[in-house]
């Protein structure tokens, strides 16, 4: 009865997003009540259930995708993504054009959310897709595939950062693991799904044609920052996270650096030294006036705002957790043979196909499973 009781609280989630075209916030919200009341949640504890998800998912969130996003619009909008995706496409050449834009896509991935990297990356694609003679879709598709990689597996990005908030999962493991799953996902959905498709269809190839996306900001190139320093600046949130994990297995416990790389490393540290780093590099150095850098902070926030509260919205997981909904199905994998990862990637893909939100299908998933992670020795970063 009480897998019954959340299937429906899946159906009416899915029909209020993909149906009723209702803000997605708003039906978490709804969806989180009408499963609180049908598993019998006292009506004087809803409230207060639904404030505990959110505030405890929000905490940190907030940090790192906050600053993660101030980050990419101060790399965005000065041409920093620009001068990374022309400068790898100009040296790489119509041969290796490809292996341009994946190497361009998964830096500029890093530090910009989904959106914006088509925002920045598209416009070069239809000058060089023009200057080449060649089909847009052939350089779309391996663009696409490395933003949408980055979007789901790298932090800070929306669905990996909130669920390893809910698994209490290392950002740095869940950061180095991604990475290397990025790999292979990038050069199956990329350039491997490119040559099978102008095979099987190779109309689609012909047919393809330059389409508006959003608003393009055009730059020159020589008043954009640096190449070399665009990239560090890219990467720097990466390198910070990515280094301190790496050095926690190598320094004792109880070396003199272990504290000082800890607290460099950590998310929260590791995202204001990136931006601070950002606002010098992005901003000061190209001229800009710190009332010009706060404007394009300020606009980053407003952009993620409902993104924001999407992904905070940790109700539907307390819900399910506090109505018992959680422990259920951790006991029921418990005495099955099925691993915990797998079923964490079944149920996200299930409510993935049906939602089309890989954040909001994500953060249900984990609130789903997030007690098999507890009650069995299963890695909380594999199981992001």
């Amino acid at each position: 009865m009480s897998l019954f009781i959340v299937l429906l609280g899946i159906i009416l989630l899915i029909f209020l997003i993909v149906k009723v075209k209702l803000n997605t916030y708003i039906s978490l919200l709804i969806t989180a009540v009408f499963l609180a009341l049908m598993l019998e949640i006292p009506t004087d504890k809803i409230a207060t259930t639904i404030e505990t998800g959110i505030g405890s998912q929000l905490g940190h969130l907030a940090i790192v995708f906050g600053l993660g996003s101030m980050i990419g619009k101060l790399v965005s909008d000065t041409g920093g993504g620009y001068r990374i995706a022309h400068t790898l496409i100009e040296k790489f050449g119509r041969k290796r054009i490809q292996i341009a834009i994946i190497i361009a896509s998964f830096i500029v991935g890093i530090a910009l959310f989904f959106e914006v990297g088509l925002v920045v990356l598209l416009p070069i694609l239809f000058v060089v897709a023009k200057e080449l003679n060649m089909s847009l879709l052939y350089l779309e598709i391996p663009m696409a595939a490395i933003l949408n990689t980055a979007h789901v597996f790298l932090s800070p990005h929306p669905a990996p950062t909130a669920v390893a908030g809910v698994f209490n999962a290392n950002i740095g493991s869940v950061l180095l693991i991604g990475i290397i799953v990025s790999i292979p996902t990038i050069i199956i959905s990329g350039p491997i799904f490119n040559y099978v498709l102008q095979r099987v269809y190779p109309k689609v190839y012909r047919d393809s044609k330059p389409s508006v996306f959003g608003e393009f900001k055009e730059f020159k190139l020589e008043e954009t920052p640096k190449f070399g320093i665009s990239i560090l600046t890219s990467m720097m949130p990466v390198i910070l996270i990515g280094l301190a994990t790496i050095l926690s297995f190598v320094l004792p416990a109880k070396h003199v650096l272990t504290k000082a790389v800890e607290f460099v490393g950590s998310p929260d540290i590791a995202m204001l030294i990136s931006l601070i780093f950002a606002i010098y590099t992005m901003g000061l150095k190209q001229k800009l006036a710190m009332a010009q850098i706060g404007q394009i902070m300020t606009d980053a926030i407003k952009q993620i705002a409902m993104m924001l509260l999407i992904i905070g919205g940790g109700a539907l997981k307390q819900v399910l957790v506090d109505g018992g909904i959680s422990q259920y199905v951790s006991e029921m994998f418990v005495h099955t043979n099925i691993s915990p990862i797998f079923a964490a990637w079944l149920i996200a893909a299930i409510l993935r196909v049906s939602l089309g939100s890989s954040t909001v299908s994500g953060i249900t998933a984990a609130g789903l499973v997030a007690p098999i992670v507890s009650s069995t020795n299963v890695n909380p970063a594999l199981m992001v």
